[in-house]
């Protein structure tokens, strides 16, 4: 009896080691230069090239998934996925739902419009600013400035486009993303200055967790400390993000 419960113990160890192998990320892939979907339909970018660094060091293969940004953190509480990277704030409010790494990257937040359109962050009082669905910057309108409406979209690139077009007056979002844009376009212009409300943002984005798996976290911070000690994250942040 003692040889077949060994042996029942040893199986379950195995499948559950397993199980752990791969690594699936999910992310919101309209997101440049963080996550994007290149020529061949294929998930690229920032956190895709650190998250496959981080599974090179754990020595598990990684996998990626393309979601809509507002079902990360329901995707991760349902266990669909065991992480999600798709350049996520460190909020108290997501930390009462999910798990975070160590903040892999310092972030900040801006608004940009067409020249001309807004003079400055007070105008934006009375217009519509285009928000991804779920994101801080959805919440930071909505609690912050209550009298500007928060315009929803699945993804920043429909904001974009709504915005050149006249539909919106403005799009709110990460600096490194709408810098982006003035890559695309020659008009836009930022609305005041960089915002860095650590209730909503200035704390990093990390890379979100099922709060049932603590093991997968420190596992996560351990790689990251090695891949910032060794230089593979400066030469993936230089790719990037150099001039």
């Amino acid at each position: 009896m003692k040889k077949i419960l060994l042996a029942s113990l040893i199986g379950l160890m195995s499948a559950n080691a397993a199980a752990q192998e791969e690594i699936k990320f999910a992310m919101e892939a309209t997101y440049a230069p963080f996550e994007f979907m290149d020529e061949n339909n294929q998930i690229q970018g920032f956190d895709v090239d650190l998250a496959s660094a981080l599974c090179e060091e754990m020595k598990v293969t990684c996998t990626f998934h393309n979601q809509a940004f507002d079902s990360l953190i329901p995707a991760l509480k349902f266990k669909r996925y065991d992480a999600a990277i798709s350049g996520i704030d460190i909020t108290n409010a997501r930390l009462q739902q999910v798990s975070f790494s160590n903040a892999y990257y310092d972030n900040a937040a801006a608004f940009i419009s067409i020249e001309g359109k807004v003079a400055d962050q007070a105008s934006l009082n009375g217009k519509r600013v285009g928000v991804q669905n779920g994101s801080t910057h959805q919440s930071y309108i909505i609690e912050q400035m209550k009298g500007v409406t928060a315009v929803p979209y699945s993804s920043y690139q429909d904001a974009f486009i709504d915005m050149k077009n006249g539909r919106i007056d403005a799009v709110f979002g990460d600096t490194a993303v709408v810098a982006e844009w003035f890559k695309k376009q020659d008009n836009l212009t930022y609305v005041g200055k960089q915002i860095t409300n650590p209730e909503y943002f200035g704390n990093g984005f990390g890379i979100a967790v099922n709060k049932s798996n603590p093991e997968l976290v420190k596992q996560l911070n351990t790689a990251l400390a090695t891949v910032k000690a060794n230089g593979e994250y400066d030469k993936i942040f230089n790719k990037y993000f150099g001039k």
